[in-house]
């Protein structure tokens, strides 16, 4: 199955046309592009430094940050989790009171 997004940061020219960073990993055809401009970072800040040197780092070593389906997958999933774990507490917590009555 071949991916149907891609965030690509690029610069766009003076004439309108835009100069991407890297070839998007889609397949060719019609696509959807959102323009949205990216915040310059200061220069020298301690905090902004790291940040980019993280991302260069994980660029360099072929990083690919999870999509926005796989992270909503996951916490779906841990959502299913904790709601059983709630579910089994509760159960556990009912089946103790049963038991209490019951000694009374």
């Amino acid at each position: 199955m071949s991916p149907t997004e891609a965030v690509i940061e690029g610069t766009l020219n003076a004439d309108g046309t835009l100069t991407l960073d890297e070839k998007p990993n889609l397949p060719p055809g019609r696509v959807q592009l959102i323009v949205q401009v990216l915040p310059e970072l200061p220069e020298g800040d301690p905090f902004w430094d790291m940040m980019r040197s993280i991302w260069a780092a994980q660029k360099a070593r072929g990083h690919v940050p999870r999509s926005a389906e796989e992270v909503e997958a996951e916490r779906c999933e841990t959502r299913e989790g904790w709601a059983n774990r709630q579910e089994a507490i509760e159960r556990l917590q009912e089946e103790s009171r049963r038991l209490r009555e019951q000694q009374s």
